[in-house]
């Protein structure tokens, strides 16, 4: 899991344009999820030829060719992410949008062993809560 997404794409045989480049590497040194509008906001602060369409594009033939995971968090946009970080769940503030990526062991082991429990192995999941911050004194 140390490849950036450009090893990915070189090793899967793409043809990296500049303006590939320019995007993949903007999707590396994202430490959000981005949606392909936030992506083509960055990308052109770097190349401001890049247009809307072809960081569509992209987006698309590096989720194609499993350089990037698609998210959906029910807010109508499309985010995403490298496809080969480590494993981790995602809550979702509902107030501001905000996504907060977190591990926990405990909730783990309780996927593994519910999946045990049904007769199956585990090979993968996502998780995502959905939430809003606790007020002083509100813990509804």
């Amino acid at each position: 899991m140390t490849q950036t997404i450009l090893d990915r794409c070189e090793a899967r045989g793409l043809r990296l344009t500049d303006q590939r480049r320019t995007i993949a590497g903007v999707l590396e040194q994202a430490e959000d999820h981005p949606d392909v509008e936030e992506l083509h906001v960055r990308a052109t602060r770097i190349d401001p030829g890049i247009s809307l369409a072809t960081v569509y594009r992209t987006v698309k033939l590096f989720e194609e060719e499993g350089i990037l995971d698609r998210l959906d968090f029910g807010d109508g946009r499309a985010r995403y992410e490298a496809a080969d970080r480590e494993h981790h769940d995602h809550l979702i503030d509902l107030e501001t949008g905000a996504v907060i990526e977190f591990v926990d062991d405990e909730i783990e082991a309780l996927q593994e062993k519910i999946a045990r429990k049904l007769g199956y192995r585990l090979k993968g999941h996502r998780l995502e809560l959905y939430g809003v911050p606790l007020k002083r004194g509100n813990t509804k």
